[in-house]
């Protein structure tokens, strides 16, 4: 049987790993606007956080490459090592910035916390690329936010008159300046408190001095799950990215609810916000953005959109010859059609897979 390589060993088999897995994507981009258009659709990141494991910054890596289908403008991963923060932020691909085992060396640290940016708010300069972090009172924090935040410039108005400087024009800083603000005693205590003040769709991952935090917005709009690795805790916005680095899936994150992991593997679990009912899921994910491979809220990505081919085949009944999808995330829908109508699935588009998602590209 052959040992997983740990240390620096993983880091450089990481960064090998990552130059052809980027590779290959890099060949998949560049002409996709030419079968569907190009649409800017603004709500999507990927959000990715280890604890408790020596190779946290080459798994967050390979957990970020996973999510790269939710941004491509942009990637950081930001480490912490028992005493000091590390931070590394870049405009590009993942594979494009940490296929390198040097720079996997300089994120020290047996936790990790990293980010695929799609701008929801903000230009594609350095200074908006996530983790973003921050020196408190309490010691240091990093952030890494999916959503958007409905009362962001109602906020940032009134943080800038009290005196606030921010350093990006992205809405994800405000979960930095409110929780530096609250008069909480603990770090944990403190991001609740901010949590309270902001509105809209948010998944979090969270890193400070003594925990990795996960946090999903009280309705659920944004996905995030739980996972597990040789007892090392992992969030992170899809199962994909477990399966990349052969953890394996916990649980969902619970909408409204904030969880503790700890090195020694201990997880908390509080519910801040009461439960909505019924959750408020953004059906986009399940639609189109999430990959196929994926289980979201406890669905099967690929099943769900084959069972909602079947339905149309009910409820919108055609004559037809064939039946045939707009590649790729329609094929899961047009065999489910297929096969409830009696009607052939046939493959009249081709999509070119020398090619990516360049609907989510930056202008």
């Amino acid at each position: 049987m052959t040992k997983t390589p740990k240390g620096d060993d993983f880091a450089a088999s990481a960064a090998i790993r990552l130059k052809r897995l980027g590779a290959r994507y890099r060949r998949r981009r560049g002409e996709l606007d030419a079968i569907i258009g190009a649409s800017k659709l603004n709500e999507e990141c990927g959000v990715f956080g280890v604890i408790g494991t020596p190779d946290a910054a080459a798994l967050t890596a390979l957990g970020l490459h996973a999510l790269q289908h939710r941004g491509q403008e942009a990637a950081g991963i930001a480490s912490f090592d028992g005493h000091h923060f590390h931070n590394e932020r870049h405009l590009g691909l993942v594979s494009d910035n940490f296929s390198d085992a040097a720079t996997l060396h300089r994120l020290k640290g047996s936790a990790a916390i990293g980010h695929t940016r799609y701008s929801t708010q903000g230009d594609t300069v350095l200074r908006n690329v996530q983790p973003m972090y921050a020196d408190l009172d309490r010691g240091g924090i990093a952030v890494a936010h999916n959503g958007n935040l409905t009362n962001a410039r109602k906020l940032k108005s009134e943080l800038v008159q009290r005196g606030c400087i921010f350093q990006s024009t992205s809405d994800s800083e405000l979960f930095l300046q409110l929780t530096a603000r609250s008069h909480q005693l603990s770090m944990v205590d403190r991001l609740i408190d901010c949590l309270k003040q902001v509105e809209g769709a948010f998944a979090l991952v969270v890193l400070t001095k003594d925990a990795l935090i996960g946090v999903r917005d009280p309705v659920g709009i944004r996905p995030l799950i739980l996972g597990d690795l040789n007892g090392s805790a992992i969030l992170a916005s899809e199962s994909c990215a477990l399966d990349l680095i052969g953890a394996k899936f916990v649980r969902d994150i619970r909408p409204g609810e904030v969880v503790i992991c700890r090195a020694n593997g201990e997880v908390e679990s509080r519910q801040v916000f009461p439960p909505h009912s019924p959750a408020r899921p953004c059906i986009f994910e399940l639609i189109y953005f999430a990959r196929p491979n994926s289980i979201v809220d406890g669905k099967s990505v690929y099943q769900l959109r084959k069972k909602l081919g079947m339905r149309l085949a009910t409820e919108a009944p055609c004559e037809a010859d064939m039946v045939s999808p707009i590649p790729d995330s329609g094929v899961p829908a047009a065999i489910g059609f297929a096969q409830a109508s009696g009607l052939p699935f046939e493959q009249a588009l081709i999509r070119s897979h020398f090619v990516g998602r360049t609907f989510i590209e930056p202008e």
